[in-house]
């Protein structure tokens, strides 16, 4: 038989490790890792969750201005026909999914309150309110 040169002769494995034993009364660390991520994975639900409520929350402040500012615009319209502003804002404000809370005219202006029951956050549905005025604009002479 003839040996090769560079021949590796197989011995004892050491990429190994025996784990060291435990001492009678202490603890071990197996599972910490574990627990972490779970506790990470659920604060980032939690956080999630609340983020996506808070942006439903603005979404139906944004549509309630959107609607605030159309029905003002709308009885703006009525007011410069002569006719009364106040039923066709309020038209207007339930067609875009609000209710009108308070309608006035100053002047020229239409001042239009408008209100709508926002995404429930932990059970709860807040009302949002969205103001607008609108009226001619002031037209002045440059000088």
């Amino acid at each position: 038989m003839s040996r090769r040169p560079h021949a590796i002769r197989p011995g004892p494995r050491t990429d190994r490790l025996a784990p060291l034993p435990d001492r009678a009364g202490s603890r071990t660390d197996r599972g910490a890792g574990t627990v972490m991520v779970v506790a990470c994975l659920g604060l980032l639900l939690v956080l999630g969750a609340a983020l996506g409520a808070i942006a439903g929350i603005v979404v139906d402040h944004r549509r309630a201005q959107a609607a605030a500012d159309l029905a003002a615009l709308a009885g703006a319209a009525e007011r410069a026909r002569g006719r009364p502003p106040c039923p066709a804002a309020a038209r207007i404000a339930s067609d875009n999914g609000t209710e009108i809370a308070s309608c006035r005219v100053a002047g020229m202006d239409v001042l239009v309150e408008v209100r709508r029951q926002g995404a429930p956050l932990i059970g709860v549905r807040p009302w949002l309110r969205a103001r607008a005025r609108a009226g001619p604009a002031d037209v002045r002479s440059p000088r």
